[in-house]
């Protein structure tokens, strides 16, 4: 009777573990190391050589997971970590998990997310930029820069709709968290997109309430973008157009008076992208043309140039070269930088490395 007993207790618990292990979460870890020679040039301290990180691309590791929960229901979750791959040093201003880190529900109804995420408008901007939101062509020098066009919102809800007949559609609220008023430094943004053969197109829209707990009505900023990928086979062409309103809309990415002048962000400005991808084998030749135009009586407008070229060592590799220069008028302080930095001046070089597992 004894031994019967322990077989069934055995039994139920070797059940009990292959359940678990069947319910257990399937986690993938990934990443990119990003390395490349940096030359600066045209700031007020004189031109500057760098071996630095996150050129091309932000370097990172991540861990991303699902668990099948039934009934076309899954639990998701992504935490990245943002890092220096010359230092070791945390990115991100050493968070953590700075890059990413969210959690969530998934089923055909949709995709709820919680956490640290990429707003719609970053997001809109990214896949219209022929240099992939990093090297020295990145949109960031001129258009989604710091300020209210972050590329991330902290303390996050995201709704994403599942795509129907192309069309797709996210929502997503940010909660500023000040004791007694709810609405300072609330953040809302919203995104359509429409994918179908060779052509993509997004419009997204982000706000943010400038308000603090302590300083009241300075207003709000807001961020509006339309672009446009059309594969045609032989290259690519891309195009975005962004309007920036308010305060803190459209600040430079590098507030230190890079060139001996105070920097005067706009509060009205437009913002137009022109560019090309063009893949030959294990080539692609870049370009850009971005030019913002500042509708404030201060007129400062720029106009950044960029070009690049990559070479496909493999799927998951490639070597890169690129440079851009930006012209700033009447006392714009724009610069030159890359997927994570800032950029010293309005000109810069990179040659660099990428490798993604």
């Amino acid at each position: 009777m004894k031994k019967t007993m322990l077989a069934l207790v055995l039994g139920a618990s070797a059940g009990v573990v292959a359940s678990s292990a069947t319910a257990q979460t399937n986690v993938t870890v990934y990443g990119v190391v990003d390395m490349a020679i940096v030359r600066e040039s045209g700031g007020a301290a004189g031109a500057v050589t760098k071996l630095t990180s996150g050129v091309a691309s932000g370097s990172r590791l991540g861990f991303k997971g699902s668990e099948e929960l039934g009934n076309g229901l899954s639990a998701i979750f992504l935490l990245e970590n943002g890092f220096q791959a010359d230092t070791g040093a945390m990115g991100q201003g050493g968070l953590l998990f700075g890059r990413q880190a969210y959690v969530g529900l998934r089923s055909d109804a949709g995709t709820l997310t919680l956490g640290r995420q990429y707003t719609p408008q970053y997001l809109a901007v990214a896949v219209a930029d022929p240099f992939g939101s990093g090297m020295a062509g990145d949109t960031k020098n001129l258009m989604t820069a710091t300020g209210n066009s972050a590329s991330r919102m902290d303390n996050s809800v995201k709704y994403q709709s599942p795509a129907v007949a192309g069309f797709s559609a996210e929502a997503v609220y940010g909660a500023g968290e000040v004791a007694g008023d709810s609405a300072a430094g609330r953040q809302l943004g919203a995104g359509l997109s429409y994918v179908r053969g060779p052509l993509t197109m997004k419009l997204a829209h982000h706000h943010r309430d400038n308000n603090t707990a302590t300083v009241k009505n300075l207003g709000s900023a807001r961020n509006t973008v339309a672009t446009a990928v059309y594969d045609a086979g032989f290259m690519k062409a891309h195009l975005a157009y962004g309007v920036d309103e308010g305060v803190n809309s459209a600040l430079p990415r590098n507030s230190a008076s890079p060139y001996g002048v105070a920097v005067t962000p706009s509060t009205d400005s437009r913002v137009l992208l022109l560019g090309a991808t063009v893949p030959c084998g294990q080539h692609v030749l870049l370009a850009s043309w971005i030019h913002k135009d500042d509708r404030t009586s201060r007129d400062q407008d720029a106009t950044q140039l960029a070009l690049g070229y990559r070479y496909l060592l493999s799927k998951r590799t490639d070597l890169y070269l690129a440079a851009a220069h930006i012209r700033n008028r009447n006392g714009a302080a724009y610069t030159v930088g890359s997927a994570i930095e800032a950029g010293t001046g309005n000109r810069a070089v990179n040659l660099g490395m990428r490798h993604n597992f």
